[in-house]
């Protein structure tokens, strides 16, 4: 019996600016990422990876195509609604600028838990940090009080609190220092091993794709270029390409 791919995508296009200055950042794009894999999307800097991972989000509306999570349609011109919307969680690339930096940890975290009408939320942000690796008092501190490695940390744990299935890592390390990128890519396999997500990574580093991904698809120019299982993976990095 055939699953159910956890994302599937066909002809996805998005463009930006008006019909003067029309600049079209996906072209054609189509990927399908079936459950409990890890998918990359690599490229270099501006050729459309991150805009995927938004439109996926929900965060960039504005696309054409067809788009399925779990076998859902979604359509263009709507955020995610439902149940689709907490099977969805994303992890930005810069662990500051997405926590609010006059909330303290406990807080950003607990905002969740509490629209979800969480009944002990002390109780669960601490259980949150915990899961990441943080002991509790990191919730009683503010974002500028925490290492990068830390603020990610943060970052992920409150990705997890509505308890995803598809977890969407925009360059999760790339603003880290190479002392601490290994137990971030550390702790999200540990994560993804314990809880079963589907994870699409978005990296324009060899060595986080082949130490993270099953398969990926290569873009360039805002267009798929190739496609990866995990031998191309290995065969592509070990080649230094």
């Amino acid at each position: 019996m055939t699953r159910t791919p956890a994302v599937e995508i066909n002809g996805l296009n998005v463009s930006f600016g008006g019909t003067d200055k029309r600049f079209t950042a996906v072209r054609d794009a189509s990927l399908r990422v079936e459950e409990g894999k890890t998918f990359g999307l690599i490229g270099p800097s501006g050729c459309g990876k991150t805009t995927v991972l938004r439109a996926l989000a929900g965060l960039n509306t504005r696309w054409h195509g067809s788009m399925r999570l779990f076998g859902e349609p979604v359509q263009p011109g709507q955020k995610l609604s439902g149940n689709i919307r907490s099977r969805v969680q994303m992890v930005f690339q810069d662990p500051y600028a997405s926590l609010h930096p006059r909330h303290k940890i406990g807080r950003s975290l607990g905002e969740p838990l509490a629209i979800h009408g969480a009944s002990d939320i002390d109780g669960e942000v601490i259980a949150a940090l915990a899961q990441v690796g943080l002991t509790p008092d990191m919730a009683g501190r503010y974002p500028h009080q925490l290492s990068g490695g830390q603020r990610q940390r943060v970052a992920i744990a409150r990705a997890l609190i509505p308890r995803p299935d598809l977890l969407l890592l925009d360059e999760p390390t790339s603003a880290l220092d190479v002392s601490v990128q290994a137990g971030i890519l550390n702790l999200l396999s540990d994560l993804k091993q314990q809880r079963g997500m589907t994870f699409v990574l978005v990296s324009h580093d060899p060595g986080v794709v082949g130490h993270m991904c099953d398969e990926a698809a290569v873009m360039a120019a805002g267009e798929v270029v190739a496609r990866l299982d995990r031998d191309g993976i290995d065969a592509r990095y070990a080649a230094g390409t």
